[in-house]
């Protein structure tokens, strides 16, 4: 298991980490669209695992702002 860390931010800063980590979920979104336009499945796995784990780090962030 990975090793568990505590953060205190403002709320501006968790909006912040929020709209970076949607820029960089938006990559890995369109990076996997182009390995499936390429026939790669290893790269679609990878880029879509690594979406969803973005996108659920997203919602846990945006769960604290609420």
């Amino acid at each position: 298991m990975d090793k568990t860390i505590k953060l205190t931010l403002s709320e501006d800063e968790g909006e912040m980490i929020i709209d970076a980590l949607e820029v960089d979920l938006e990559g890995y979104l369109e990076s996997a669209k182009e390995a499936r336009g390429n026939n790669n499945r290893a790269d679609v796995e990878t880029f879509t695992e690594a979406a969803d784990r973005i996108a659920k780090l997203i919602a846990k962030i945006r769960a604290k702002l609420d």
